[in-house]
């Protein structure tokens, strides 16, 4: 089989695979345990001297009922849950099969406590979520945009 390839064509081809290999790495924002999914968790940019970031994320997809209790970072001392109409109180959040939480400032939060570093633009940081039935979850905080 001869294949003749125009010139166009050569480089129509070069452009595209050039295009594909400049493309920065697509960010991972989706994150599953056996019970649930965790969908793209990120926060703001923070002030050095900031006390505490809010994560914001969309945990649903829950296949059974389980609990979140625990969160590891790098960039954090602690954190706990605010705003949780069911009255948890430090890191202990019920999520309920089949129930959809949106978490972040506009109801439920979780916030880092103790930040040991200003979290920066268009950066990712380590994110360990522990839930109590579907265990430890590893997912990337990614820093969005500042406050207004």
């Amino acid at each position: 089989m001869n294949v003749k390839l125009t010139r166009r064509q050569v480089l129509q081809s070069g452009l595209a695979l050039g295009s594909v290999l400049a493309l920065p790495k697509a960010r991972a924002c989706e994150f599953t345990t056996t019970t649930l999914r965790v969908t793209h968790p990120w926060t703001r940019v923070t002030a050095q001297d900031a006390g505490h970031a809010v994560v914001n994320m969309k945990i649903d997809q829950v296949l059974h009922t389980d609990r979140l209790i625990g969160i590891e970072t790098p960039v954090a001392g602690a954190a706990e849950i605010v705003g949780d109409p069911a009255g948890s109180k430090g890191l202990s959040l019920l999520i309920q099969q089949g129930q959809e939480l949106q978490i972040g400032e506009a109801g439920i939060e979780l916030r880092l406590l103790k930040l040991k570093q200003p979290l920066l633009m268009a950066r990712t940081y380590p994110m360990t979520l522990i839930f109590e039935k579907g265990g430890a979850l590893q997912a990337e905080l990614n820093v969005d945009y500042a406050a207004n």
